[in-house]
């Protein structure tokens, strides 16, 4: 699964790689949570990409209140296409949630340790996504939810589930209302390839939703999930 991850990049940074409009300034934020607001690239009018805010929790059309995102944060790559909560918005409402790293929890003793995974060259990227439109009681809330598929070998001894990362060169075919496809969209829906990546260990502080420090990144050891040929530069070295 994906239950937290973080957007610390630049704006121009995530102006290049999405190829749109930013805001001049943008909070760093180094531990997203479920229900909090995330950013996320769509195709609007013209077919033009555009940044936008979406709370995190995908909240159906039908749902009767909100609380239903809670349960709705990732959509599995073999079903998304089918089971009812997604399948609209996978036909027509896809969007890239923007994030450059994310983490996951290794089970076993009193307390699970956190690992933060990200590109080797430490740039934003976007997840596959899916966003919705809820409606009631004068309230609109746009939703969206994270797609997860089986997990590459840097994330595999940790989790059976790892967020889409979608390639750059994805960007377009994944957004486009007019791709229809669905064995097309779902072949998009791979792991990551685990060389493009590294994972560590970090501070159990980021266990606490309510934490968003830049420590939450820092490498607890030196230690890699999957050891590396030479030693990995990480942000701090």
């Amino acid at each position: 699964m994906c239950g937290r991850f973080t957007l610390r990049s630049s704006m121009p940074a995530v102006a290049a790689e999405f190829d749109v409009d930013v805001p001049e300034t943008a909070l760093l934020l180094f531990n997203i949570a479920p229900t909090q607001q995330v950013s996320a690239v769509r195709v609007v009018e013209d077919d033009r990409r555009a940044l936008c805010s979406l709370r995190w929790g995908l909240v159906p059309q039908w749902a009767d209140d909100l609380a239903v995102g809670n349960r709705m944060i990732n959509a599995r790559a073999d079903s998304v296409a089918t089971k009812p909560a997604f399948r609209q918005a996978f036909a027509s409402r896809r969007c890239l949630v923007v994030a450059d790293g994310f983490y996951e929890w290794q089970r076993g003793g009193r307390q699970k340790q956190p690992y933060y995974f990200r590109l080797r060259d430490d740039r934003p990227f976007g997840f596959a996504g899916l966003w919705e439109r809820w409606s009631k009681g004068g309230q609109t809330v746009e939703s969206c939810t994270i797609i997860t598929t089986e997990p590459n070998e840097l994330v595999a001894p940790l989790h059976d589930r790892m967020p889409v990362i979608l390639p750059h060169d994805a960007y377009d075919l994944w957004l486009s209302p007019r791709t229809q496809e669905i064995e097309l969209l779902q072949s998009l829906l791979q792991p990551y390839a685990s060389d493009q990546m590294v994972g560590y260990p970090v501070s159990t502080r980021v266990n606490r939703s309510a934490y968003n420090e830049p420590d939450c990144i820092r490498p607890q050891t030196d230690e890699k999930v999957s050891p590396p040929v030479g030693r990995e530069r990480t942000l701090f070295d």
